[in-house]
């Protein structure tokens, strides 16, 4: 199998940890981040592709490498289309390189499955069901009336059984119920959660799109081998999902569903995550109930508090209700009005090079840490509306400051003129650290000019 990774998402169901920049992929929630734990489990299946958005690009290479995955091929969309065109795009990278009779599987890079033998077995099954010509998506056997999943609907002929496991015919799709109808789901023992996982040959689906979305697929069918024309194709495609596109319009004959039980869960919500994680240590009088998700250095206490979620990061505070956690969104929508960076990025950013956290900000001064990776090194830059002053604190390497190389380790300090070309060189074995403090006009990111960069960015 080919296991393709979907890796997309806006970081806003588990605000203030995920962020724009930092969807909950890439966050430590659950130990490993759920982008590594589901490569981890595609190994298993086969060599995995990852389908992912431009703006990730840096996340996804420092994942992969921190990880000794490099040899996982990346397809960076040039901008969101939901996941149809990222899936009619996939398949036709296969078709390209002669893989069109493989079995391939959608899979999202932020589920959790906790019971990986499990998960093996329903795969092994959807695979034969591809190769007999099925599209099959793996159903959750529901455990509660939830309201805040769509549903597979499956009739009672089996197709293929392995063990306790049943291939079934696809009826329906359901959208999101209400709690009345979802009690009434779970009652008939029909239903599965839909998970969003497919099974499909590649051939097959190339098929379906050119049968249900020809205009899509008309699109699509242009793209090269090479994929130096992904960028046009894209601006090309609508902005729709794998299931109203394709999925939704399939009949019994060409759909298939195995409800299974593999400990899944889609980490959708911070009362999903209180489910699964230890709550932080903290202090409590008369209180009951409490789940903290903090910060290391501080202390927590609660007094008289009852079923509540505190998710604390250092620019951020958000405390909510158990079982209102649903409505983060509705506090994210008031602040893309109102203080739109902080959704979109954290104090701390992860670099091709390392990392720099910002310690303090503020219209005289700006302070940072920034940490360099063994052999890697900034780009060679300069600054229309700041000097900064760097003091190394731990590490060696050596300054390039207007051509010029200045050997550094802990306790060094260089002053960065104003419009100095000027980068910083890990030459060492161990990361290098240093304490950045800007002085000026202007302390924003987006005044730099590069003239070299390993990174090739502009």
């Amino acid at each position: 199998m080919i296991p393709i990774v979907l890796s997309g998402g806006s970081g806003t169901r588990l605000w203030p940890v995920s962020r724009q920049q930092l969807p909950k992929q890439f966050c430590h929630i659950l130990g490993k981040p759920l982008q590594t734990q589901t490569l981890e489990r595609s190994f298993k299946l086969g060599q995995p592709l990852i389908v992912t958005s431009e703006d990730l690009r840096t996340m996804t290479m420092v994942n992969l490498k921190e990880n000794n995955m490099e040899s996982v091929e990346v397809i960076f969309e040039p901008s969101s289309r939901n996941t149809a065109p990222a899936v009619a795009i996939v398949v036709q990278h296969l078709m390209n390189h002669g893989k069109s009779k493989a079995v391939a599987g959608i899979f999202p890079s932020d589920h959790l499955i906790k019971d990986e033998k499990a998960f093996a077995a329903v795969t092994e099954l959807a695979e034969k069901q591809a190769l007999a010509g099925k599209v099959v998506t793996l159903g959750i056997t529901p455990s509660y009336p939830e309201t805040g999943y769509g549903y597979i609907q499956s009739l009672p002929e089996t197709l293929e059984a392995a063990g306790a496991l049943q291939a079934h015919p696809v009826k329906q799709f359901h959208e999101k119920p209400d709690l009345k109808t979802a009690q009434e789901f779970l009652a008939s023992g029909n239903f599965s959660w839909n998970a969003g996982i497919f099974v499909f040959q590649v051939e097959k689906m190339a098929e379906l799109f050119a049968k249900y979305q020809p205009e899509i697929w008309n699109k699509v069918k242009t793209l090269k081998a090479d994929l130096s024309n992904l960028a046009e194709v894209y601006s090309e495609l609508p902005s729709i999902s794998i299931d109203y596109a394709i999925m939704e319009k399939l009949s019994s004959l060409e759909l298939a569903c195995i409800p299974a039980e593999f400990g899944w869960s889609d980490v959708g919500s911070w009362d999903a995550v209180t489910e699964i994680r230890t709550s932080d240590e903290f202090a409590s009088v008369e209180s009951k109930n409490v789940s903290v998700m903090g910060v290391d250095s501080k202390a927590y206490s609660f007094v008289g508090m009852t079923d509540v979620i505190v998710v604390d990061t250092a620019d951020a505070l958000l405390v909510m209700k158990k079982g209102e956690s649903q409505k983060v969104k509705d506090i994210v929508e008031g602040f893309k009005k109102d203080r739109p960076a902080i959704i979109k990025e954290h104090r701390f950013e992860y670099r091709p090079w390392g990392y720099f956290e910002i310690l303090k900000d503020t219209e005289t001064f700006k302070s940072k840490v920034i940490r360099v990776n063994p052999g890697a090194q900034l780009s060679y830059q300069s600054h229309e509306r700041r000097e900064e002053h760097w003091t190394i604190t731990r590490g060696s390497g050596e300054v390039v400051l207007n051509d010029q190389v200045i050997p550094v380790k802990a306790g060094t300090y260089v002053h960065i003129p104003q419009q100095a070309k000027h980068r910083m060189r890990n030459t060492g074995t161990e990361e290098l650290e240093f304490i950045e403090v800007q002085l000026g006009t202007y302390f924003g990111e987006d005044d730099i000019k590069r003239y070299q960069d390993d990174y090739k960015r502009k």
